[in-house]
């Protein structure tokens, strides 16, 4: 053996050594180190469960409470019950709130997307009770419908005394049941042109115009970010429930508990960052793309197409390869298919759990074979095969 392989061999193991010394690539959750008492990582489409630290733990979680008031808020105006240029008149009971506010005056008279803006941006404490006596008669009414709404979702560990968040004994939620209502709040996109917002005001009918700045400043400084609610108090530190965007795909952080805001956004910021990290979208139909053929005789000599009749996408874990069952169920009902007519839908499937459904439509007019049709078309192509 000469000296210059063994000189080699040497380095070679000297390397190897220093590699084996080096810290094992992270995986999973293990690099993630969160401050916070509490907190949770939802992928938002499916609500998947990506990280969480105490998530059932019940803690107070000050201004994240006005999630729920946005929420029954924004499902009055898009079930009808109420607009957004209804007008809210400001109680001298909403005037008095503490804390955060955005300035109602007693007696005055603002819409509901203006409340809904100083809910939303300026955190309003006033803003949060205007609304909630405009709904519920009283606040005490709101909180009633606050909790049952929180029933209804499967709130299990929640308990709400007021619309605010601020302090007062038994008003207890977790960060779990707060991921709950935010992937509801966020069925609602509108929502995301106010919480979304970093700087606004409102002039109209005022001497003086009223200056929103939103408290979560993520907004203004993390890509993607639009929403949805910060909170602090003494008891509950900082808290945070947001929510980002980027490439399709949607995440949803909550931190409850933080000892200071700037941990509190570095805590949030970090889990966010590792859930876009671990899910990308994929398309599964693009409008007027050919789903499939569908043959009306067995020569396949007629038939017509389907078409998507608008974008599916879907989000999965990244580098994924499961793969996707498509699924057709067309209207039977109908006689004929007219072109450009929705004849029935797409469903997408992954292990039997369904990703999404689109609706499809004809490219054609075409009748379909009715069942005498369709003997005779069997007995026809039996004696022209030869048996």
């Amino acid at each position: 053996m000469n000296k210059r392989f063994i000189k080699n061999t040497a380095k070679v193991l000297s390397v190897l050594a220093i590699f084996m010394c080096l810290p094992k690539q992270v995986k999973g959750d293990e690099g993630i180190n969160v401050e916070a008492k509490s907190a949770i990582l939802m992928e938002a489409s499916s609500g998947k469960v990506v990280y969480e630290k105490n998530s059932h733990e019940k803690f107070a979680p000050a201004s994240v409470t006005k999630v729920m008031t946005m929420l029954l808020a924004i499902e009055n105006v898009d079930n009808g019950k109420m607009t957004l240029n209804d007008k809210i008149t400001a109680s001298e009971n909403a005037k008095k709130m503490g804390g955060s506010t955005m300035l109602l005056d007693t007696g005055e008279i603002r819409t509901v997307e203006e409340i809904l803006k100083g809910i939303a941006i300026a955190s309003g404490n006033d803003a949060a009770v205007a609304m909630a006596e405009y709904l519920g008669g009283s606040e005490d009414g709101f909180v009633q419908m606050m909790n049952k709404r929180a029933k209804e979702l499967g709130m299990n560990d929640t308990n709400f005394k007021n619309c605010t968040g601020l302090p007062v004994q038994d008003h207890y939620t977790t960060a779990y049941d707060i991921s709950i209502m935010s992937r509801e709040l966020l069925k609602h996109p509108k929502i995301l042109k106010y919480t979304g917002t970093y700087m606004d005001n409102i002039s109209e009918g005022r001497k003086s115009p009223i200056e929103l700045v939103n408290h979560n400043k993520l907004v203004r400084f993390f890509k993607g970010c639009d929403g949805l609610k910060t909170g602090y108090t003494t008891e509950a530190k900082y808290c945070i429930s947001a929510t980002a965007t980027r490439d399709g795909v949607r995440m949803l952080s909550v931190i409850m508990g933080a000892p200071t805001y700037k941990i509190r956004n570095r805590d949030a910021s970090m889990l966010l960052n590792f859930g876009f990290s671990k899910f990308e979208s994929k398309k599964l139909a693009q409008k007027d793309q050919d789903i499939t053929k569908i043959n009306l005789d067995k020569n396949g000599e007629k038939f017509f197409i389907l078409r998507a009749k608008q974008d599916l996408s879907i989000v999965v874990p990244r580098g994924s390869k499961e793969e996707v069952e498509r699924r057709i169920t067309l209207d039977e009902k109908k006689k004929r298919y007219n072109k450009d007519e929705v004849v029935g839908k797409c469903e997408y499937y992954i292990d039997n759990e369904k990703l999404g459904e689109i609706e499809v439509y004809s490219d054609r007019d075409v009748r379909r074979f009715n069942l005498l049709e369709n003997i005779k078309f069997n007995l026809k192509n039996l004696f022209k095969n030869g048996v």
